[in-house]
């Protein structure tokens, strides 16, 4: 690539034979012949620059984009959205004139590489979104996905990634109130470190990304520009993972949270005061989108002159300009005669602030370089038309076999004794063993409007401390389940989060997603996502839950192994009054427990056959949509109404896991009682889906069942909360003491 200014747009039309390295920066050839078609002439080293980051799988969803459109051809009749797909984030409608905006993205590879850095860039990329909204950041959630908790990696892995969240969200002051964290060796070279938030603004101070009005001045202001994240979350992305390729180590951004916080109240300041057209923040492809993307959505050209651009290193090139990633910087379109006052907020806040560029009335993007013109493009070729691939995809020849190794099959526990060890070792296994020690690292409750967080089924932060109005968030996904079928096991992550939300009292509004599959170009994991995009936009539409954002990553595999298919799904939900939420923990002796809804022999992908056989096949458990959505109605209307004390989903090792994490959060123990028409193992173990147990005031008992019958919600009497053991009548009885310590030293033995 050209380190020279002379690389023009004059000097590239008149030098048609030059080479430049579009492999090296991740173009195909064919999709470097679509940008010299586009261009009529070759790319100066400028524009090959920000077309290969902006053509990047993760930048352009090229491989995905057929496949996400079905979230908006099927998307529900919401009068919640305010702003869908397309934006920096979602917006909804959640009463009282307030909007929340939220997002869950992926900074996978970079925490691989670099743990540390990579995960706190996360966590202040997907703020940035937020902010780019309008909003003022209120919440972060994190889903964590990593490999055998054994494996020395795993250990170099983890207590960054950990690190890098804690240390940059709580400088930031915002709590981190939920998500996953999930061990299976399918993610050794390639853990998912997803991260969302979630922030609250007023409906009129919704903001988008788009450049309009002839003469207004466009503003860079944050931190400085350096070399670090040079086709970090673009290019490295956008590849597989191979032990023979060099250091991806200088690609991953460095991130200063108290940077970014300064900028969180700078922009604040300035929306507050109207003097913002239009902005962007600087995230994967750094001013290379900002620019494009900002030019394409609005109504004119843009004009740029990049040595205006304020930087770290004086040696980088207009292309590392073009292409770097450094972290807090946004970008902002103003009016010319707010300009002064716009850079008056930005000193007081001690925010490097310069004026690079205007809005043209043209139709393209030029960018000038000492004093020559190195970009003269259409900004939507570079935005929104890169190439589209349908990918050939086709069922893995593998798929039968592994449904038709049945877990039910699998060699059952015959005695109370045996299903008393299987219980500890369940509570005690990596995934079902408490993750104090990890969540312990974040803060759940800096500015004070928490109301639940982990280890809740969903976090909830109060927006209207007069009202009580709050926003509820649940994330979840099951890679096992969606290995087993792709279809039903995003179905199934979004039922997961749609009940966990509902659990808590919050009604489910709107959904954001984060999709980790392997890579695009085998047909069998191009597959896999085809399938888990069809299920889950047809559960969405069944819910009325619109998708209104999120993201794709792809590449997730070393070599020819792919993680298994992991649809993150994070739903929003609002509750008209944070003091009626429903919590986990059992409270009360003498309260009644209930199970609300069916339960089969349902063991595929199952945490118990994960845990005691170390299997992997049959089927997931089915899928019920409009059970479901009755399961939320009547836990929503329980929790408002007083009925029920405690509440929580069952999922990943079923009514057993539920109970004793419960019991131990409330420090109550429970008396249990096998139901005729089923067996102890199935009534303990079972995940089936669409079910929850709940902790019943005596008072409410008859209100609360008869409620359930009218309704046709199955509800069966299970048990009473009671002493300091989890007995379950007939077959074994384990002390809180013991089970507590089964649950939670697993974590801290292996990583403390």
């Amino acid at each position: 690539m050209s380190r020279t200014p002379l690389d023009t747009v004059e000097h590239a039309t008149a030098t048609p034979d030059v080479e430049l390295p579009w492999a090296e920066l991740g173009l195909k050839k064919d999709e470097y012949e679509r940008v010299v078609e586009i261009l009529g002439r070759r790319p100066t080293g400028a524009e090959l620059a920000m077309y290969s980051v902006m053509w990047s799988e993760h930048c352009s969803y090229k491989s995905s984009k057929v496949h996400l459109r079905q979230f908006g051809e099927k998307a529900p009749q919401s009068d919640a959205m305010l702003v869908g797909i397309g934006e920096n984030a979602g917006v909804v409608d959640v009463g009282q004139g307030y909007a929340v905006t939220f997002k869950v993205e992926s900074h996978n590879h970079p925490s691989y590489v670099e743990p540390y850095q990579g995960a706190a860039t996360g966590v202040g990329g997907i703020v940035r979104d937020i902010i780019a909204m309008g909003a003022r950041p209120v919440a972060v959630v994190d889903p964590l996905r990593f490999g055998a908790a054994d494996h020395p990696d795993t250990k170099r892995v983890l207590p960054g990634v950990v690190a890098g969240i804690g240390g940059y969200g709580n400088c930031l002051g915002l709590p981190n109130i939920g998500g996953e964290v999930v061990f299976d060796a399918c993610y050794q070279g390639n853990p998912l470190v997803n991260a969302g938030a979630i922030g609250v603004m007023r409906h009129e101070d919704i903001h988008l990304a788009k450049a309009s009005g002839a003469g207004n001045k466009v503003i860079l202001y944050g931190a400085r520009t350096g070399g670090d994240g040079i086709g970090g979350a673009s290019i490295l992305a956008s590849e597989t993972f191979d032990d023979a390729k060099p250091s991806k180590r200088p690609a991953v951004q460095v991130g200063d949270p108290f940077q970014e916080k300064l900028l969180i109240e700078c922009t604040l300041e300035a929306f507050a005061e109207k003097l913002v057209v239009g902005i962007q923040d600087l995230g994967a492809a750094g001013l290379s989108c900002a620019t494009s993307e900002l030019a394409s959505n609005g109504s004119g050209g843009m004009r740029v002159t990049l040595d205006d651009v304020p930087l770290r290193d004086s040696t980088l090139s207009p292309e590392e300009i073009l292409m770097s990633e450094s972290q807090e910087r946004m970008c902002a379109v103003v009016e010319p005669a707010k300009v002064d006052r716009f850079l008056e907020i930005c000193d007081k806040w001690d925010v490097i602030a310069t004026v690079i560029g205007e809005v043209t009335d043209g139709d393209r993007l030029e960018i000038y370089w000492h004093g020559g013109k190195i970009v003269d493009v259409d900004p939507r070729t570079v935005a929104h038309d890169g190439p589209v691939y349908e990918r050939p995809y086709a069922r893995p020849d593998w798929q039968d076999a592994l449904q038709a190794d049945d877990a039910n099959k699998l060699p059952r526990p015959a005695t109370g004794e045996e299903l008393r060890d299987q219980v500890l070792k369940l509570v005690s296994s990596p995934n079902q063993a408490s993750k104090k020690w990890i969540t312990s690292q974040y803060d759940h409750f800096v500015q004070g409007n928490t109301v639940l967080a982990q280890p809740e089924d969903s976090g909830i932060i109060r927006i209207d401390e007069e009202t009580g109005l709050g926003v509820a968030i649940a994330t979840d996904g099951n890679g096992r389940y969606t290995k087993l079928d792709p279809y039903h096991g995003a179905q199934l992550a979004l039922s997961e989060a749609y009940r966990n939300v509902a659990t808590t009292g919050a009604k489910p509004l709107a959904v954001s997603d984060c999709l980790n599959f392997g890579s695009p170009e085998d047909p069998a994991v191009m597959w896999q996502f085809a399938e888990a995009i069809r299920g889950l936009a047809d559960a969405c539409q069944q819910l009325g839950t619109p998708v209104t954002g999120g993201n794709v990553s792809l590449y997730n595999q070393t070599g020819e192994a792919a993680i298994h298919p992991t649809p993150v799904v994070a739903v929003l939900g609002v509750i008209d009054d944070v003091a009626r939420r429903t919590p986990v923990a059992f409270r009360e002796e003498g309260q009644l427990l209930y199970l609300l809804g069916d339960t089969r022999e349902e063991f595929g992908g199952s945490a118990w056959s994960q845990v005691i056989h170390d299997h992997l096949g049959g089927l997931p458990p089915k899928v019920d949509l409009e059970r479901e959505r009755l399961l939320a109605e009547i836990l929503i209307s329980a929790s408002r109404d007083g009925m029920i004390d405690a509440a929580h989903d069952l999922s990943d090792g079923g009514l057993i896991q539920a109970v004793v994490e419960s019991a131990l959060l409330g420090d109550k123990g429970a008396r249990l009682v096998v139901p005729d028409g089923l067996d102890a193992f199935t009534f303990l173990f079972s995940e089936s889906a669409g079910r929850a147990v709940v902790a019943v005031p005596r008072s409410e008992e008859l209100r609360f069942t008869d409620m359930c019958g009218a309704r046709g919600l199955p509800v069966t009497r299970i048990g009473v909360v009671d002493g300091d053991t989890v007995d379950v009548q007939g077959e074994f009885a384990l002390p809180l003491t013991e089970l507590r310590t089964a649950h939670e030293e697993t974590i801290p033995a292996l990583f403390a």
